[in-house]
C-alpha cells in the first residue's frame, strides 16, 4: 500500500496493517566478495542503529509530540532509551501480565477492531545517524526487526511508512529521504493497534522497539529472495537442490551455485546463462548427502554468486543448507523415513531483565540447555522469533514447530466456555488480509532453515475460514513441511486446518481414548505437563504413550522459561515479580510461572525428571549387565563412553568404562562384571553414557542417559541392640531417659518429645508433632486442593493429646502418644518413640484410617532444630528435591546440601525440596555436631528439612515475605501425594499418587547423634 500522509484512523482500521513496507524475503546472508561469505563474517553492508535513541513517553495518543519527526522539533532535552528494548522495563509506563483475557477487559467495552482511545500509549523515538561512506550513493534501507505492536516512521520530517505485526521484520526503502551529513530518523510507536486483537498470547504485555534496528544497502545486483530447497530421494541417501532466486530488479545477471560440505569440499555446481529475468531456478545433484537431524545436524553451505554482464562478481551468498524430508506415511510424521517423536518444549523468548528483547547469550545458553536435557524440538510459542535462534537450531540440531504471531484468545474463550460470538478471524474477509499478512511474513523469512518441520497457524484463536486460508496458503507456498493448528479441536468443521491431531493438557487417558478410536491423524500435544511451580508430575504416562502407539509423535511442555521480571522493593533489594506486582490490572497473577528453567537462566529441579523421560538410549542394568534400548532414529552408540559404577550404600567399590555398539532404532543386552555383592547391604548399579568429546553444547564426560538397578543383601542376624544402661525418670510431668552423654525428655503436658542432649547440646528446637499439610503447590490450588482437603491443615495444628504410656524392657524405654485429630473422633494417630542405651531414638508414626474424609497431602512428623545445623548430607533419591510422581530422573545416592537449597526457586514459595526413597540424612552444624536420621532401606521414607514450616511457606505469596530463619525444619514423611502437573487449574494428581484417607498408614525411622 503506497501512503504518503500517516493517519491515526489506520490503528483501528482491519485494512491498513503495511504501508510502504517492503515485501517480506529470506533472511539470507550477502557478501561483496567470497572471501567475506566463506568467513560468514559480519555484514559490511549493514549499519547497526542499536543503542541509545531519544525518547518522550505519552499515556495517550493525544498527549504525544505530533511534530517530533519534522527537522526542526527540538530533541536534545528528551530523555533517552536503549534500542533494542522494552518502553515499560525503561521507566515508563507499567509491563502487564494476562493469560486469556484481552488486557482492557474491565476497563473498556470495545470489540474489534477498536482499540481504547485513552488508554494507548505511545513511545516517540528519534535517532540521529550519518550515513557510513560505504552506503553513500547506493540505495539504502532499514530494517526493524521487532516493535510492538505498531508505529509510523518518518526521517528527516518525511513520512516512510507504517507497519503492524510485532514478531516479523518491517523494511522501508529510506533512500529518496536521505540527505548529506546528520539525518533525523523519526518513529512512534502505538502500544495498541488493530495488531493488539491478534497478539492475545500468553504473556507480558509490553511495547517498543525490542529487537535489531539496522540500516542496509545492496549490491547494484541483489537477491531479493533465495529459496532453497534441499530434499532427499525415496531412498533418502541422495540429495537433490532446487535454489529459486528472485533478484530485486530486471537487470542483465548470470548467477552461480556451488555447494560444499561440511569440511569445504565441492559437492555440485550449476550456472544460469546471463539474463534479463527476475526469478531464476537452479538445480544441483549433490548425489549421497549426509541428511540432517536433531541427532546428527549436518549442514552443507550453498554459495550463490551473481555476476553482472561482464562477468564481475557483484554479490555472494552464504546459506547453510540440511537435506531432509519430512512427510507424513500411513498417517505418521516421518523424518528422513523414519517414525519421528517430538520431546519438546514451548519457548517463549524472555530474558527475566529485558522482557523480550533477549541476548545472543541467552540464545545459546538456551540451545545448549535444550541438548544437555535431551530436548530434541522447541515450539515457537506464539509468535517468530528471532532469525538468529533458527540458525541456531540448525546448527545444533532442534526440530521447529514455527509459530505465526496470531491469538486471539479472549475472543472466543470467557473464563474457560468457548464463547465464539464475537470471535476474530473466524469467517470474516475483512481480516483475511492482515492475517494472511503474517504468515507470509513468516514463512517468507525463515523457510531456508532445515530446523522448521512444521508451520503453525498461530495459537488459540479457535477456527474458521480465515485459519483454512492460512493453512492452504503453507501447504502451497511449501510442500516440504506439515502444518499444525490446535483449535480446530473446539470446531470440526475445519479440521483440514491441520495436518496432525494436536491437543493440549489432554490427560493421558484421553489420548489412548483418541488413539484406541481408528484416528485419522497423528496426535501431539503441542501443549502438556504445565510446568507451573513445583509440577511436572505424573509425566511418565505421557512418554510411555511413544512406544504403546505409533501414531502418539511426543509433546511440548508448557513451557521454557518462568516470565517473571527483576524489580527492587520498597528497601532496594531486587525480587522476582510477577502480573500484579506493578500495579497492573487486570492481571493473572504468577500464571507466567511456568517454567523448566527459571528466570535467572538456572535448571529448576523439574528439569531432572524431563531429561530422564526424554533420554533416546534408555539403560536398564541388572546384576550381570545392561539392556540398552537405542531410539535414535539414525545415529548409534559410538559417541559415548558406557560407564557402570557399583556403590555400596553411596560407596563406590567399581568403575568401569567400555564402548558399545548398539545401532539406531535397536536393543541390545550388554553383559558386564561385577564384583560379588554377597556381603549385607544395599547395592547400588548405576550405568550412563558419557560423551567422548566435546560438542557445541557439553563437554567430554557430559552425561546424557543413565539407569539404575538397586540390589538388597538382607543381613539374616538380628541387628544387635545397643549396649550399656540408661535410668528412667517417670516424673508428674515429664518422662526423663538419662544416659551417657545424652540426656531424653518426653513431656505428658505437651504431649510429645522435647528434649534430645546429646553432649550438651539440644537438639529439639520445637517439638516434633504429627503433619498432613504442604504447602500448597500451584497446582494444588489449581484443583482446590485446600477447600477439599483444608480440615487437614486445622488438624495439622489441632491435635489434641489423648494419652501417654511409658513401657520398659531390658535396654529400652518407649513412650507412645495417641493423637485424636479435629477432623474427625474416628481418626486416630499414634507417635511412639523407643530410647536404646546409646541416645538413639526408633520413632514410629501410625494413622488409623476413617472414612468420609478428605485426601491426605501427607503423613508426617515434623520438628525444628536449631539453625546452627543445616547441613545436609543425604542418602536418598536425588540429587534434586523428587516426588512419588516425579522420580523417575532421581538416582539413589550421596548427596549435599544445605536446608536453605531445599526451598526451591518456584517464585511462589511453595512445597519444595522432598526426597523420597530417603535411608539416611545428616544433619549438622559446621562443626560436624547434629544428627543422623536413618530408615531402613526396604522401607525408605520421604524428607523434607528446609528454613521453613509448611505454614510460613503457605502464608507467603514472594520469597521476601518469608520470616527470617531461625530453625532447620525437619519434616520425615511415610508418604506426600504427587505433584500432578496435567494442567494447574483443576487436574488433580492422579490416583495412585493420592494418599487416601481410609488406608492405615504406618512409618518408622531412626535418630542417632552425630
Amino acid at each position: 500500500m503506497k501512503l504518503t500522509k500517516p493517519n491515526l484512523s489506520w490503528l483501528t482500521d482491519v485494512g491498513v496493517f503495511a504501508v510502504n513496507r517492503l515485501p517480506a524475503h529470506s533472511d539470507h546472508r550477502y557478501y561483496e566478495t567470497l572471501e567475506e561469505a566463506e568467513a560468514i563474517a559480519p555484514m559490511a553492508l549493514r549499519h547497526d542503529l542499536n543503542g541509545s535513541w531519544k525518547f518522550n513517553y505519552s499515556g495517550k495518543p493525544a498527549d504525544r509530540p505530533e511534530l517530533f519527526h519534522q527537522l526542526d522539533y527540538e530533541c536534545g532535552s528528551w530523555s533517552n532509551i536503549e534500542v533494542p528494548g522494552h518502553i515499560q522495563l525503561q521507566g515508563y509506563g507499567k509491563p502487564q501480565y494476562v493469560n486469556t483475557m484481552y488486557p482492557w477487559d474491565g476497563h473498556h467495552d470495545i470489540r474489534p477492531p477498536a482499540i481504547p482511545e485513552n488508554d494507548n500509549p505511545v513511545g516517540s523515538y528519534v535517532k540521529y545517524f550519518t550515513l557510513p561512506d560505504h552506503m553513500k550513493g547506493r540505495p539504502v534501507y532499514i530494517s526493524f526487526q521487532g516493535v510492538e505492536s505498531a508505529f509510523y516512521l518518518w526521517l528527516n520530517g518525511e513520512f516512510v511508512g507504517y507497519s503492524e505485526d510485532s514478531f516479523t521484520p518491517a523494511e522501508f526503502d529510506l533512500t529518496p529521504f536521505l540527505h548529506e551529513g546528520e539525518n533525523k530518523l523519526a518513529a512512534q510507536v502505538y502500544q495498541r493497534s488493530t495488531g493488539s486483537w491478534l497478539e492475545d498470547q500468553d504473556f507480558w504485555r509490553f511495547s517498543g522497539i525490542f529487537r535489531d534496528v539496522y540500516l542496509y544497502t545492496v549490491p547494484s545486483i541483489h537477491v531479493r529472495d533465495l529459496f532453497v530447497h534441499a530434499d532427499l530421494d525415496a531412498a533418502y541417501a541422495n540429495g537433490n537442490l532446487r535454489a529459486d532466486i528472485k533478484l530485486a530488479d530486471r537487470q542483465e545477471a548470470a548467477v552461480y551455485l556451488e555447494l560444499k560440505d561440511a569440511v569445504g569440499h565441492t559437492v555440485g555446481t550449476a550456472r544460469s546463462e546471463v539474463s534479463t529475468l527476475e526469478a531464476i531456478s537452479l538445480s544441483i545433484d549433490a548425489g549421497q548427502v549426509t541428511p540432517w537431524s536433531a541427532e546428527k545436524p549436518y549442514l552443507y553451505v550453498l554459495y550463490v554468486s551473481v555476476y553482472d554482464h561482464t562477468g564481475m562478481l557483484v554479490e555472494v551468498i552464504s546459506q547453510k543448507v540440511g537435506f531432509r524430508k519430512f512427510e507424513m506415511i500411513n498417517k505418521i510424521m516421518h523424518l528422513n523415513g523414519k517414525r519421528i517423536v517430538f520431546k519438546g518444549v514451548n519457548r517463549h523468548e524472555f530474558n527475566s531483565r529485558r522482557g523480550r528483547a533477549i541476548t545472543k547469550e541467552d540464545m545459546l545458553w538456551d540451545i545448549a540447555t535444550l541438548k544437555r536435557n535431551n530436548l530434541n524440538a522447541v515450539r515457537t510459542s506464539h509468535y517468530p522469533n528471532q532469525s538468529l535462534w533458527y540458525e541456531l537450531c540448525d546448527i545444533y540440531g532442534i526440530y521447529v514447530i514455527d509459530e505465526m504471531n496470531l491469538e486471539t484468545h479472549g475472543s472466543w474463550q470467557k473464563m474457560g466456555a468457548v464463547e465464539p460470538s464475537w470471535n476474530i478471524p473466524a469467517n470474516k474477509p475483512e481480516w483475511q488480509d492482515i492475517v494472511m499478512d503474517r504468515a507470509i511474513s513468516m514463512v517468507e523469512r525463515d523457510k531456508n532453515h532445515p530446523s522448521i518441520l512444521i508451520w503453525s497457524v498461530g495459537n488459540e484463536a479457535y477456527a474458521g475460514e480465515v485459519l483454512l486460508g492460512v493453512s492452504n496458503y503453507f501447504r502451497k507456498m511449501d510442500p516440504s513441511r506439515l502444518v499444525h493448528y490446535e483449535g480446530v479441536f473446539h470446531n470440526r468443521k475445519y479440521n483440514d486446518t491441520s495436518d496432525m491431531e494436536s491437543r493440549m493438557y489432554a490427560k493421558p487417558i484421553d489420548i489412548e481414548a483418541y488413539l484406541n478410536d481408528n484416528p485419522q491423524k497423528p496426535y501431539i500435544s503441542c501443549e502438556y505437563m504445565h510446568a507451573m511451580g513445583n509440577s511436572v508430575g505424573g509425566m511418565h504416562k505421557y512418554t510411555e504413550l511413544e512406544q504403546k502407539y505409533a501414531m502418539y509423535q511426543g509433546g511440548f511442555i508448557w513451557d521454557y522459561i518462568d516470565q517473571v521480571i527483576v524489580k527492587k522493593d520498597r528497601y532496594g533489594k531486587e525480587f522476582l515479580a510477577f502480573g500484579g506486582d506493578f500495579g497492573d490490572r487486570a492481571t493473572d497473577y504468577n500464571f507466567c510461572t511456568n517454567g523448566i528453567v527459571y528466570a535467572d537462566r538456572k535448571v529448576s529441579p523439574k528439569m531432572q525428571e524431563v531429561k530422564f523421560l526424554y533420554q533416546n538410549i534408555k539403560l536398564v542394568p541388572d546384576r550381570q549387565g545392561l539392556k540398552v534400548t537405542n531410539e535414535n532414529l539414525f545415529e548409534g552408540t559410538e559417541a559415548y563412553d558406557l560407564l557402570v559404577v557399583l556403590h555400596k550404600e553411596g560407596k563406590e567399590i567399581f568403575r568401569g568404562k567400555r564402548n558399545i555398539d548398539v545401532p539406531a532404532q535397536s536393543e541390545a543386552y550388554v553383559p558386564f562384571e561385577l564384583p560379588s555383592v554377597d556381603e549385607p547391604g544395599e547395592y547400588v548399579v548405576q550405568a550412563s553414557l558419557n560423551l567422548k568429546e566435546c560438542t557445541l553444547w557439553a563437554e567430554a564426560g557430559y552425561e546424557v542417559s543413565f539407569g539404575q538397578y538397586v540390589i538388597l543383601v538382607d543381613d539374616l542376624a538380628s541387628s544387635a541392640q545397643p549396649e550399656g544402661s540408661f535410668r528412667v525418670v517417670d516424673g508428674d510431668v515429664n518422662i526423663g531417659v538419662h544416659g551417657r552423654d545424652f540426656s531424653i525428655m518426653f513431656s505428658k503436658q505437651a504431649g510429645s518429645l522435647i528434649s534430645l542432649n546429646y553432649a550438651g547440646r539440644e537438639m529439639i528446637a520445637i517439638p516434633p508433632a504429627p503433619l498432613f499439610w504442604r504447602a500448597t503447590t500451584d497446582n494444588d490450588k489449581g484443583f482446590s486442593l485446600g477447600f477439599d482437603s483444608g480440615a487437614w491443615f486445622a488438624a495439622s495444628l489441632t491435635r489434641k493429646c489423648i494419652a501417654v504410656e511409658l513401657t520398659e524392657q531390658t535396654g529400652i524405654a518407649t513412650v507412645t502418644f495417641r493423637y485424636k485429630l479435629s477432623i474427625s473422633a474416628e481418626v486416630l494417630v499414634t507417635v511412639a518413640y523407643t530410647v536404646y542405651a546409646d541416645g538413639s531414638l526408633n520413632v514410629k508414626s501410625r494413622y488409623e484410617g476413617a472414612t468420609g474424609l478428605p485426601k491426605l497431602p501427607i503423613f508426617a512428623l515434623s520438628f525444628k532444630v536449631p539453625a546452627d545445623y543445616f547441613h545436609l548430607d543425604w542418602y536418598a533419591m536425588g540429587p534434586e528435591e523428587n516426588y512419588i510422581d516425579r522420580a523417575f530422573g532421581a538416582r539413589l545416592g550421596v548427596f549435599k546440601n544445605d536446608a536453605a537449597d531445599n526451598v526451591s526457586g518456584y517464585v511462589v514459595p511453595q512445597e519444595s525440596g522432598n526426597r523420597t526413597g530417603v535411608r539416611r540424612v545428616n544433619i549438622t552444624n559446621d562443626d560436624g555436631h547434629g544428627i543422623r536420621i536413618t530408615a531402613p532401606a526396604a522401607q525408605p521414607v520421604e524428607c523434607n528439612i528446609s528454613p521453613f514450616t509448611a505454614f510460613e511457606l503457605e502464608n507467603a505469596y514472594h520469597h521476601y515475605e518469608l520470616p527470617n530463619v531461625h530453625y532447620t525444619v525437619v519434616t520425615v514423611a511415610g508418604r506426600q501425594m504427587g505433584v500432578g502437573g496435567d494442567d494447574s487449574w483443576g487436574a488433580p494428581v492422579h490416583d495412585e499418587y493420592l494418599i487416601k484417607a481410609d488406608q492405615d498408614l504406618a512409618f518408622e525411622f531412626n535418630i542417632h547423634r552425630l
